[in-house]
């Protein structure tokens, strides 16, 4: 009974992980709000559990993008390929920053700002920007990823590393880096999706060889929910990626400031008030 319990508990995350990891609010906030409403144990799992089922993220980028990411397409000239190159070495330089400091903090992050109050300040001060910046919407110069330089690339890794404290959302920090910095809503979004293939699974890769170094072997049971955890997390992104990209093409990114705000009010209410 408890292992079924567990069962329907991961799929739920799988669900949040797929859903919120491409929008810009939050995929760690959510897990780790809802780990605090109904529990996954031990706790030393479920801090691997919530960034191991990225991968089923990353997973549903590459299928989707697979044509435009594969530089041995034998479809692709050699012009296209050189360009598909170009891509990956954007999305590398794009990632440095967040590899940096990350490895240098990860400890620090875990200790002391996973708790639900960071991540209800965050996702209320990341929602305010948002609204700010679509109330006063930069012009695009940059609306191909093929036309972003090296520098730009790199300025938007930089943002990037807002997202090492939960609340703040990866793709929320790369898309509004991107904003400000002059993409279009679709390259920002885009390239969000791209620059979080190499830093999802290193920091996966990360947790899993610290999880095993400190803890010792998943049990089996732990592996099924870890494997469901993922493909449930898989087909829910291939479904919220195209959602969104479908969104950007007419609307602007307000609503999700709008729903963040709304969020961490209701975290404050909800854990420090009631």
């Amino acid at each position: 009974m408890t292992f079924l319990f567990d069962l329907i508990k991961t799929i739920c995350l799988g669900i949040i992980q797929g859903i919120t990891e491409w929008l810009p609010i939050s995929s760690t906030g959510h897990l780790l709000i809802f780990n605090s409403i109904w529990p996954m144990l031990p706790a030393e799992f479920f801090d691997v559990f919530k960034v191991v089922i990225q991968f089923g993220s990353i997973l549903a980028v590459l299928y989707l993008f697979h044509h435009r990411l594969n530089p041995w397409d034998k479809s692709k000239s050699e012009k296209e390929k050189v360009r598909t190159y170009n891509l990956w070495i954007k999305v590398i330089v794009g990632v440095i920053p967040a590899a940096v400091i990350g490895l240098l903090l990860n400890d620090i992050i875990d200790q002391y700002l996973s708790q639900n109050f960071v991540i209800a300040v965050t996702l209320i001060a990341y929602g305010i920007i948002f609204i700010i910046v679509e109330q006063h919407p930069k012009k695009p110069t940059i609306k191909s990823i093929y036309r972003m330089d090296y520098k730009t690339a790199l300025e938007i890794g930089f943002f990037q590393c807002l997202a090492l404290i939960p609340g703040t959302s990866r793709s929320g920090a790369t898309i509004l880096g991107g904003l400000l910095l002059g993409c279009s809503r679709t390259l920002a979004s885009e390239y969000s999706f791209f620059i979080a293939i190499p830093t999802m699974f290193g920091a996966s890769l990360l947790k899993v060889v610290k999880y095993l170094t400190h803890t010792g072997m998943f049990t089996l049971s732990q592996l099924v929910l870890l494997l469901v955890g993922t493909g449930v997390s898989y087909v829910v992104s291939l479904f919220a990626i195209r959602a969104l990209l479908n969104y950007v093409k007419n609307h602007d990114f307000k609503v999700f400031g709008w729903y963040r705000i709304v969020l961490g009010c209701f975290i404050i209410l909800f854990f420090y008030i009631l």
